[in-house]
């Protein structure tokens, strides 16, 4: 007498089989959305780029993706644009190229650069440099160890190293990677990039 109840049971049983079934493929798919989420965003960072202190590299209300994993790889280098907070203000987000790395002597004399007694070309700078245009007095400054000097490539409107000094390490967040708006200029953003020259100049 049995026998006619089983098809029942053995659906019920197949039903449930199938919403636990479900629900399992729905928490996996949850949990990789938060795994992913969480690994991109500790992995980069969007950025929209106020103002033209970094003209004409990047323009006013340009969106850029940071990478944020670089520097736990290896240190900045020079050129390298960054996303740095700037000293004693965490409220801010700069950005700034690298100019000068921990170590070097760096003297800025009537608007060109020189490290370690080796001038700085810099292709990338939009218009002549008048503003600050000297800083470090007769010989320069050494970057102290784990700091950087760094400035906007739009010198005559940029608040960077000249004013606020060197940047230390841990105050620099990421580092720019590729531009994603807007769209007709999507792509890199380190086609010129700083040389230095290879014999000693005389500042001045």
């Amino acid at each position: 007498m049995a026998l006619p109840e089983q098809p029942a049971a053995t659906a019920a049983t197949t039903r449930t089989s199938a919403a636990s079934s479900l629900l399992r493929e729905l928490v996996e798919v949850v949990a990789l959305a938060v795994i992913l989420y969480f690994g991109i965003s500790f992995a980069v960072q969007a950025v929209h780029v106020e103002g033209l202190s970094m003209f004409a590299t990047l323009d006013d209300n340009d969106y850029l993706i940071a990478n944020k994993i670089d520097y736990r790889l290896h240190a900045p280098q020079r050129g390298d644009i960054i996303i740095l907070r700037p000293p004693n203000d965490n409220s801010k987000d700069f950005i700034k190229r690298i100019i000068a790395l921990p170590g070097e002597r760096i003297l800025i004399s009537d608007g060109f650069v020189y490290i370690n007694g080796h001038k700085l070309v810099e292709p990338y700078i939009p218009e002549a440099w008048t503003t600050l245009s000297n800083w470090g007095g007769p010989d320069g400054e050494v970057v102290p160890p784990n700091d950087y000097f760094v400035m906007g490539d739009n010198r005559n409107r940029s608040q960077d190293s000249r004013i606020f000094g060197f940047i230390g390490r841990d105050r620099i967040d990421g580092r720019a990677w590729f531009r994603i708006w807007p769209l007709n200029h999507f792509g890199g953003i380190y086609a010129l990039l700083p040389i230095l020259e290879t014999g000693t100049t005389s500042a001045g």
